[in-house]
């Protein structure tokens, strides 16, 4: 666990950043004795977002397979 002052969070803002990437969660510590974390936030990928296909294939090729297969 990776504890940082307020004040050296301020001057190493960067590298506690990059910390925070590679471990998952950074604590910084005010003077009052508070703690807060600092944590990357997760950018969520659609499951549809998938590179493109360069395929030779016409539309009515694509629904004539999908109905076959449906068929089945």
């Amino acid at each position: 666990m990776q504890v940082y002052t307020y004040s050296e969070a301020r001057q190493k803002l960067a590298t506690i950043l990059e910390l925070a990437v590679t471990t998952g969660k950074v604590f910084i510590k005010r003077k009052d004795g508070q703690v807060f974390a600092l944590t990357p936030e997760v950018m969520a990928l659609s499951p549809l977002n998938v590179p493109t296909v360069k395929a030779d294939i016409t539309t009515q090729e694509i629904v004539d397979i999908i109905r076959e297969g449906r068929e089945r």
